[in-house]
């Protein structure tokens, strides 16, 4: 998968621990991805969406729009799609993990 080769070329040139802790897990996913294969659109989402998107995937809930997009574009082998649903699905997850890391600042009045 061109994804997969991707993520371990950055895996490779990682700046942080962070980042490449954040790659390895995301390489691990999709290999399990790899194995899945189902026949099926659906189970492929159902079964997919169960791999720890997000600690204990208590927050995947959260990312399921953009989660459900990624998968059902790698059950079509789509590569361009692949990467446009990837892109949404990897945004919206650091937006929950910074968003949960960072101290809450509270919003302005009016």
């Amino acid at each position: 998968m061109k994804l997969i080769q991707d993520l371990e070329h950055r895996l490779a040139g990682a700046q942080s621990m962070f980042q490449a802790q954040l790659l390895r897990e995301d390489i691990a996913r999709l290999r399990k991805l790899e194995a899945l294969a189902a026949a099926d659109a659906d189970a492929f989402v159902r079964d997919g969406s169960r791999l720890g998107w997000t600690q204990g995937d208590a927050r995947t809930g959260e990312i399921r729009e953009p989660l459900e997009a990624f998968l059902r574009a790698l059950h079509a082998n789509d590569e361009p799609l692949i990467a446009q649903a990837w892109d949404s699905l990897h945004r919206a997850r650091m937006e929950r993990l910074l968003g949960c890391l960072s101290t809450p600042v509270p919003r302005p009045a009016g």
